[in-house]
């Protein structure tokens, strides 16, 4: 195996980790607020603390990559994780605890733009392999996602939640210490960091995350939500004022007039808002409607991440080499939102045989068609000096449609009955109208992508770009 593979297994790694902390703290939550003295409201921010961190750096992180190297970067972010996760797995105190989580979404921030753009350097050049280490680090994702419901589990069961976070440790000394000899450099590039332009994106996007993922508990319409997203909303909006004056912004605002990339992150953005949603709320079903247990729950899981990691990174190459990515984009949107729609139907006394599996595997279906070719368009549209910003750009898209996504869907499907525990008629009805909220999302989406999205026209040979394929 080559020099270069072996360097996007530890990219892919990266992302199988950065995903892997959004769930593996599910399970020990109840002991670690027993332990660490978590108020009922408090304990969830053991989870949204390491989502503010992460969303709202993504840029800064990525500005950074391009500036001070991909592979420093990237280095740098394990570093980060290192020291969150030391501090979270030591922690005696709930005020403790929420510093390392925040550290922990921070070294993240760092991690997966620079592994992104790490990725671009190494296959960039090579259009057939490129699509492929898209498929591998793509299915990073939710191999990650369905890992952590496992070993947070086992974990907590045969250890203890502390060692959710000491397991971190050797991954994060492993990979500072292959990144040197597997990853390629590049030169530091001029140009200063956007202080007052940092500042201004990362408070904005962190209140906005504040808001969104606070919502669920405290109502849309509270006086923290409210304020919380005003105050985002005008930090924001400094932040274009800013990158519009400055000579070297964060973010070069014509970034977006680029051909296909405004319209693969908006891609991104709806189809995290759809999938992640129906992945919360499908586990809730199992667990609340069909009674099984943690492990039960995250098997019977494991079907959908199969199908996907197979349709990654067998098909999806060539799929794309055969259709473009546009008709993928738009096909595995509508085809989410089939399986969301099915889902829909599920009953308070059904099964998982009937009204779980075949919907889900339709939805993992969606899933594996759109994420690759949003994810390949919205990076390779970018100039090469600014892949780095070109990756924040697309994890915040996705990170953020998540965090919405889920915060809409979980009013809407308490709206409807999914906050009645023992009421498996009332569960049943609030996830159905969380599922069908979800489809029409994944609907919207795929219209938009339609409109969106460009199909260049056909360049000669010597016109021929090394991108992934065209979004035709």
């Amino acid at each position: 195996m080559s020099k270069r593979w072996w360097a996007l297994g530890f990219i892919a790694l990266a992302q199988f980790m950065v995903i892997m902390d959004t769930s593996i703290i599910g399970v020990a939550l109840p002991r670690m607020r027993t332990d660490l003295g978590f108020s009922p409201d408090g304990l969830s921010w053991v989870f949204n603390a390491y989502v503010v961190a992460f969303g709202g750096l993504l840029l800064l992180g990525g500005r950074l990559s391009d500036l001070f190297g991909a592979r420093r970067m990237f280095g740098a972010g394990w570093a980060v994780t290192l020291a969150g996760s030391v501090v979270a797995a030591l922690a005696g105190t709930a005020g403790v605890e929420l510093v390392g989580r925040v550290l922990q979404g921070a070294g993240a921030a760092m991690i997966a733009p620079s592994a992104l753009t790490l990725l671009m350097m190494l296959f960039g050049d090579r259009p057939k392999e490129l699509t492929k280490a898209l498929a591998l680090y793509g299915a990073a994702a939710p191999a990650g996602g369905t890992a952590g419901v496992f070993l947070g589990g086992v974990i907590t069961e045969w250890l203890s939640w502390p060692w959710i976070f000491w397991l971190y440790v050797p991954i994060s000394l492993l990979a500072l210490l292959a990144a040197p000899a597997l990853m390629p450099a590049a030169p530091a590039r001029r140009g200063a960091v956007d202080v007052a332009g940092a500042a201004a994106v990362t408070a904005g996007l962190a209140l906005t995350v504040f808001a969104i993922v606070g919502a669920a508990d405290q109502g849309w319409a509270s006086a923290r939500t409210l304020g919380s997203l005003a105050g985002g909303i005008v930090l924001l909006a400094v932040f274009l004022v800013i990158q519009r004056k400055r000579r070297t912004p964060l973010v070069r605002l014509g970034i977006f007039r680029t051909p296909n990339l405004g319209g693969a992150n908006l891609a991104q953005f709806l189809l995290g808002a759809a999938w992640i949603p129906m992945w919360y709320f499908l586990n809730l079903y199992l667990q609340q409607v069909l009674g099984y247990g943690a492990f039960a729950s995250g098997a019977a899981l494991l079907p959908m991440t199969v199908l996907i990691v197979v349709l990654m990174v067998g098909a999806a190459p060539k799929l794309i080499a055969r259709f473009g990515s546009k008709p993928l984009i738009v096909a595995g949107l509508w085809a989410l939102a089939a399986g969301l729609l099915w889902l829909s139907f599920a009953s308070p006394t059904g099964t998982f045989v009937i009204d779980v599996l075949p919907a889900s595997l339709v939805a993992a279906l969606g899933q594996a068609l759109a994420f690759i070719p949003s994810l390949g368009t919205a990076i390779s549209s970018a100039r090469p000096e600014e892949g780095g910003l070109a990756s924040g750009i697309v994890n915040t898209s996705y990170q953020i449609g998540s965090a919405l996504g889920l915060a809409a869907m979980t009013v809407v499907g308490m709206s409807f009955g999914a906050d009645r525990l023992g009421d498996t008629v009332a569960l049943t009805n609030g996830f159905s109208a969380a599922f069908l909220g979800a489809a029409a999302i994944a609907v919207a989406g795929g219209f938009l992508a339609l409109a969106t999205l460009r199909t260049p026209k056909p360049a000669t040979a010597a016109e021929q770009s090394p991108d992934i394929a065209p979004a035709s």
